[in-house]
This record gives C-alpha cells, structure tokens and sequence, in this order.
C-alpha cells in the first residue's frame, strides 16, 4: 500500500473526529466498558501473590486467564459479526462477573493451584472485547473516509488511558482495601460497563445478511498479513505481562508495593502520550516501513528495562518503552482496514487484541519464574526477548502486510474492497 501526504483538509484531526456524528454514544459507554481490562491481570497477581506466596503461581493463574481469552476473543468477534454485538455481550459480562467472582472466592479459600487454573478459564474466555468492538463502530461511522487512521490512533490513547487508570486503581484497592478487591471490582465494572455499552444498539454495526452471491469471507486469521500482525502483537503483548510482574517485585523489595502502580502508570503515560502525536501527524512512510522501524525501537527501548536498580531510571526507561509502544499498535491496526473484508473486521481486531493477551500471558508466567528463582529484575529480561523474537519474524515476513496492487487482498478466495488511502 502506497503511501501518499494529505493535507489538512484530507486528514482532519480529533476534533473532527469527535464531531462525527453518533460518535459520544458509544465511546462513552466504551471506555466505562474497557476500564475493568487494564485491572484484570494485575489483580490477579496481586491477590494470588498474598494466598499463594509465590509470584510464579500468581503469574501461571494470570497467564491461564490471558491465554483463554487469546483464544475465545476471535470466537467472540466472528460472533458478533455474524449476530450482533449485544447478542455477545450481554451473556458474555454475565459470564465474566460470576467467573471473577469465583476465582476470588477459591482463591481466599486458598483452593488447590488447578483449581484456580479452572477457574481462570471462564474467567478469561468471557472477557469483553469491548476495543474490537469500539473500532468496528469505527469503521462503520468512517467507512471510505481518510479519519480511519486517526479514529485509530485516538482508540490506541483511550486504551493507554485505560491503562494509566486501570493499574492504579488496582493497585491501591489490593494494597489499602483488601487484595481481593481489585478482582471484585473489575467483575463489577465489566458488568455495569458492558451491559451500558451494549444498550447503545443504534450505533453498533449492521449483522451482515446472506449474501447473494456464492461469495464466503474466510476467517481473519487466513489472511497471511493478519498473521504476521498476530506475532509482531504478541511481542508487544510480552511488553505489558513482563512489565505487570517485573515492576510489582522491583516494588516490593523497595518496601513500597503502591509504587507499582505509579511505575506501570509512567509507562502507560508515555504510551497514551506518543499515541495523541501519532494520530495527529500526516505521516509520509508507508504504514509498513512504519511498523517494522516503530517495532524496531520498542525492541531496543524494551532491551535496556533489565538494567534499571533505581525507581529513577526505572521511570525514565518505563516511559519510553511506553512511547514505542504507540506507534507500532496504531499501526498494526490501521494495517487492518486493508487487509480484511469488512465481514470479518471485529474478528480480525479481536485476533490482535487476543495476541497482545497472550503475549502477555506467556511473558506474566515466564517473569513471574524468574522472579521467584533469579529475582533482581529477572522479569524484564521476557520484554526484552518477546519483542526482539516478534522484530525478527516482522521483517522476515513484512512483504505480506501490503495489499495487492489492485487493491484485493486475497486468502484462499477471499476478495476485498479497494482499500482508501489513510496514511
């Protein structure tokens, strides 16, 4: 895909943005609904780190609960592509607020590890993809218009916000409340927030009717760019587990453990921060030189966390791991509008959000057995290793993320629309 400059006028810029019509209706309800995500994991290790004692059990249950919703989240986006957003959510939140709650009940009952581990699964699997969700909307409100890009960027900052909030909030209700209350909120909030989102029925987008042609869209996951795209998203999915684990054992042996989420909130600070320049910018460089030198950055930012033994640097490096974060998952979103049929977008959202899920479930239990064992920030060492391995098979295989020239990108008979320019 060629990239061309827009100006101004062609690339119109958040306030724009805002004014499209319909737009308040859901993104309010979206961000409520999104809250609870960025609290999820991290709650997870800091209550079974004070029933169990270990982080690495901490780490295993949470990576459980990453990887169910890594591989249901795809299910859940075919499903609502196929019947509706709400007829997914609604069911899903129910599922998501008793299965939270369980896991805390067995948990303070100090049950059995594989216990936990069976409990994590529903828990998981029913996570609301409410960010898939919000960009389908997206692509329905913009369909063909150059703000596609920017509607991108602006939902990769209203994630970073999320996760500036979402660690704080659990990190103070699990350290002054009671470690069982990050989960309980979580549970409650997905609840309240889903179902409030999923009564914004007007704004959704339109179930697709059967075709009339002998036309099928393959899934998502068919599509060979989707798949590049899956791996280069668990690299900086091994960014987000390494650092929750990582940071919570460098703040504790500081005997500060509410220092964690002050830390984990720098780094999201950086991401949400580099997220709002990224969007705002006309950019010239195809979407993907982009992504492998943005991909490239974060690999090196990400290499330097291990070598941190100060809150000072430890801040600084957090922070700028959090502004190569940004532009290498607009990006990869953005490649997506001309990648995959419009019959298969929220599936194809949902496929890169579960990568990012279980890039960080497998980095939060490999981070939390190094922690257990070598200690002195062992941790940082997976963020390191997740991103330079996704860095290697991104440049290996980015000839696949272009669209063909005629403007049909093609998995095993799949055709697509000529795609707009957004870059």
């Amino acid at each position: 895909m060629a990239s061309t400059v827009t100006s101004k006028s062609s690339r119109p810029g958040y306030w724009q943005l805002l004014r499209t019509r319909g737009a308040w209706t859901f993104l309010l309800p979206g961000f409520a609904a999104r809250q609870p995500f960025a609290m999820l994991t991290l709650s997870i290790v800091l209550l079974l780190r004070h029933t169990t004692g270990s982080y690495g059990a901490a780490g295993a249950v949470a990576a459980v609960t990453g990887a169910s919703m890594a591989l249901f989240a795809p299910v859940g986006g075919r499903l609502a592509d196929r019947h509706g957003q709400r007829a997914v959510l609604v069911p899903g939140v129910l599922v998501h607020a008793l299965s939270g709650a369980a896991l805390t009940a067995l948990a303070l009952a100090h049950a059995p590890l594989w216990v936990l581990f069976a409990a994590a699964v529903p828990t998981g699997a029913s996570v609301p993809q409410i960010g898939p969700m919000v960009r389908a909307r997206w692509g329905v409100r913009l369909h063909g218009s150059p703000l596609l890009a920017t509607a991108a960027a602006f939902e990769s900052v209203t994630d970073e916000l999320t996760f500036v909030l979402g660690p704080l909030l659990a990190t103070a209700l699990c350290t002054t409340v009671t470690p069982a209350a990050g989960l309980l909120t979580e549970a409650a909030l997905t609840l309240a927030g889903g179902l409030l989102f999923a009564a914004r029925r007007s704004t959704q987008p339109p179930v697709a009717a059967v075709p009339h042609a002998r036309v099928r869209h393959a899934p998502a996951l068919r599509v060979p760019g989707v798949r590049v795209l899956v791996v280069t998203f668990v690299g900086i999915g091994s960014v987000f587990g390494g650092l929750q684990v990582a940071l919570a054992a460098f703040s504790e042996s500081t005997g500060e453990p509410g220092l964690n989420g002050v830390l984990y909130g720098v780094f999201a600070a950086g991401n949400m921060l580099s997220g709002a320049v990224c969007g705002a910018v006309a950019w010239k460089a195809a979407p993907q030189r982009r992504l492998v030198l943005g991909h490239a950055a974060l690999a090196l930012a990400a290499s330097s966390l291990w070598t941190a033994h100060s809150v000072t640097v430890l801040a600084g490096l957090g922070l700028l791991v959090g502004v190569c974060v940004a532009p290498a998952l607009i990006t990869g979103y953005t490649l997506v509008e001309g990648l995959v049929p419009d019959g298969a977008r929220t599936e194809a959202f949902t496929w890169l959000t579960g990568a990012v899920a279980l890039g960080q479930a497998a980095a939060v239990t490999v981070a939390g057995q190094l922690e257990d064992r070598l200690g002195d920030g062992a941790g940082f060492l997976v963020s390191m290793g997740g991103t330079v391995l996704a860095l290697v098979t991104l440049v290996s295989l980015r000839s696949r993320l272009a669209a063909r020239a005629d403007g049909r990108t093609v998995a095993r008979g799949v055709g697509h629309r000529v795609p707009v320019t957004v870059d």
